[in-house]
């Protein structure tokens, strides 16, 4: 099949599908009005028509449509990116032609890949029997080989139950969260503090559960952090506000306690 057999039936063109390229190269046809689409589709129609691919007529149509596709996509961006991949006729054409060109040299190695191919079927390799050794063996190996017994200890060992996994390395969590966000806030109304002094000999699940109750408090606003370089220390500081926020159960404790001497 060839590209001139596709008769296409569109709002703006009516004819041979070859003639349609020429027309837009030459911008007698605009490009914006022509249903890519409905080329598309006729093409497939025509295919099932005939029952048979051409598999180098499909390739050189495949790469004409993502041709005009990606002309009429760049036609259609808005105008504040038009002056920085504009094209005018000239350019246009001469991108086409040269998606044309790139098609027929892939063509061209694939024809000569084709030849090459059919220049070689002809050669066969022959095929060497095994040798002696290995087409003969002793019935003493045969049997060992063939064991029932064998067989049978091997399906054996599949129906075995197996040992029971050992969780006992697993840790199990002893700590909460809520108890980790007490400790930091005690740690907090103290001052300044680094991470290692607040999980100082902790297991690494109280780590972990210390490192959710700091993220936890950081996305409350009580606290920041601060780390001069990668895997460095951690230095913790009540966040800008948060500190008198923390001190005011302790202020109010002390406000309302008898002073010394007196009576409750």
């Amino acid at each position: 099949m060839r590209l001139i057999d596709l008769e296409l039936d569109l709002d703006v063109f009516a004819g041979p599908f070859d003639l349609l390229l020429t027309l837009v190269l030459r911008e007698e046809v605009d490009l914006l009005e022509v249903d890519l689409a409905a080329v598309v589709i006729s093409y497939v129609d025509h295919l099932e028509q005939r029952g048979e691919l051409d598999l180098e007529a499909t390739t050189e149509f495949l790469v004409l449509i993502a041709a005009l596709l990606e002309l009429k996509s760049r036609l259609m961006l808005p105008g504040e990116e038009q002056e920085a991949i504009e094209l005018d006729p000239g350019e246009a054409v001469e991108e086409l032609l040269a998606r044309l060109l790139d098609a027929s040299r892939y063509g061209a190695a694939a024809g000569y890949l084709t030849e090459r191919l059919a220049a070689e079927g002809g050669f066969r390799f022959r095929a060497a029997p095994l040798p002696a050794p290995l087409r003969r063996a002793s019935l003493q190996d045969a049997r060992a080989a063939y064991d029932p017994s064998v067989l049978a200890g091997a399906i054996g060992e599949l129906l075995r139950m197996p040992d029971p996994i050992d969780v006992r390395h697993i840790a199990v969590p002893k700590v909460t969260v809520a108890e980790r966000l007490a400790h930091l806030r005690a740690l907090l109304r103290r001052g300044r503090f680094s991470f290692e002094q607040a999980v100082a000999r902790a297991d690494r699940v109280t780590v972990a559960v210390t490192l959710f109750a700091l993220l936890e408090l950081y996305k409350r606003g009580e606290l920041t952090w601060t780390q001069p370089e990668p895997f460095g220390e951690i230095t913790i500081d009540a966040a800008e506000g948060a500190q008198a926020v923390a001190l005011a159960p302790t202020a109010r404790r002390a406000a309302l306690a008898p002073a010394s001497g007196g009576r409750a």
